[in-house]
């Protein structure tokens, strides 16, 4: 068995880590980690988890690297940044799922993250990205940066056009709509139940980090296929889930049949991300309801010949494929295990 340990266990990803690991057949929850809620254990923080795991949430030592062999944190960036100062070189492998390390570039981290101070050099050793675009390079990753829930539709819905087609992306606008739990559990005004039923609220409407890590990460992969990349997002009522809609302006000539082809190739073998026609099913798809609880992503290409774009739709739990789900994937990768080990859920609908 794979030792795990979960930092961060109160929080909402926190929450689906552990209930991911306690169902997977080659993880065990070796340790519980936090700042705050020390010595409750995990049914006392997350109602649907009644488990009695003979563990409660501790303080992050040295020590902890006696006990796990891969250690997720589920942490703000600053306390990703101190905790992976400390765990690098102690534990065999870190998995953050937050923003700490995900912009590479130092100036452009700077500008998204000003209050996270992180270590140079571990920000150079750190492998980001979503698994199903840089597997190979996990399978010895001893540090894994994870995409933010925005970056990993964003990217899976772009990637088939840089990577697969290498269209030169003139300009990508995005707009994306997220509900309450990708704020997780901090306690601000908007997101009380009065203002945010039935909201649709602009709360970063002329740019997200998310973008700036997209941008960032694409710029590396292929450098100058993408002249600029915005984003718009919106808080919608709902509480899990979100969409992104890329509209694509390129000056490559493409038609809807080599879109859908070139998408199709692209994730043949990628379980994980489900290519869609958007009138195949009783409801239009991509639709974030259509994947809660589970780990996939569901993305659209279509070409819209009246306005001379691509717009690329793309779908998925920001709690899982977002955040914990992938996590779980990337460990499983870096750990040599089927990447699909301990994620075969089905999506729950409706929710």
């Amino acid at each position: 068995m794979i030792r795990a340990g979960v930092v961060g266990a109160s929080g909402l990803a926190g929450g689906d880590l552990i209930r991911l690991i306690t169902q997977h057949p080659d993880l065990e929850l070796t340790f519980l980690g936090g700042s705050s809620n020390i010595g409750r254990r995990p049914s006392e923080l997350h109602p649907g988890l009644r488990l009695d795991l003979g563990l409660t949430v501790q303080p992050v030592t040295e020590e902890i690297a006696d006990q796990v062999d891969v250690v997720f944190l589920a942490t703000p960036a600053p306390v990703s940044a101190e905790l992976a100062a400390l765990l690098a070189d102690r534990v065999p492998a870190v998995v953050d799922l937050s923003g700490a390390f995900r912009i590479r570039t130092p100036e452009l981290h700077d500008r998204w993250y000003p209050k996270v101070k992180r270590r140079t050099d571990l920000a150079d050793r750190f492998v980001y990205g979503v698994p199903e675009l840089i597997g190979d390079q996990l399978t010895d990753a001893a540090l894994i940066s994870l995409p933010g829930c925005y970056a990993t539709a964003i990217t899976l819905g772009l990637a088939p056009l840089t990577v697969g087609l290498g269209l030169d992306l003139k300009t990508v606008v995005v707009d994306g709509k997220s509900g309450s739990s990708g704020g997780g559990l901090q306690l601000r005004t908007p997101d009380l139940h009065p203002f945010r039923s039935g909201a649709i609220a602009p709360y970063s409407p002329t740019g997200h980090r998310h973008a700036a890590e997209v941008g960032d990460f694409l710029e590396r992969s292929k450098p100058g296929a993408v002249g600029s990349l915005t984003m718009s997002a919106y808080g919608v009522s709902h509480v899990r889930g979100l969409l992104t809609s890329s509209y694509v302006f390129t000056d490559d000539a493409v038609d809807q049949r080599e879109l859908q082809r070139a998408y199709v190739r692209f994730y043949k073998g990628h379980r994980f991300v489900r290519v869609r026609r958007h009138a195949e099913t009783l409801i239009p798809v991509p639709d974030p309801q259509a994947v809660l609880g589970s780990n996939y992503c569901d993305v659209t290409v279509l070409h819209d010949e009246e306005g001379d774009r691509v717009v690329v739709l793309a779908a998925l739990d920001n709690l899982v494929k977002g955040a914990a789900g992938q996590a779980v994937q990337a460990a499983n990768i870096r750990f040599g295990l089927p990447e699909e080990t301990g994620l075969t859920m089905q999506p729950v609908m409706p929710a």
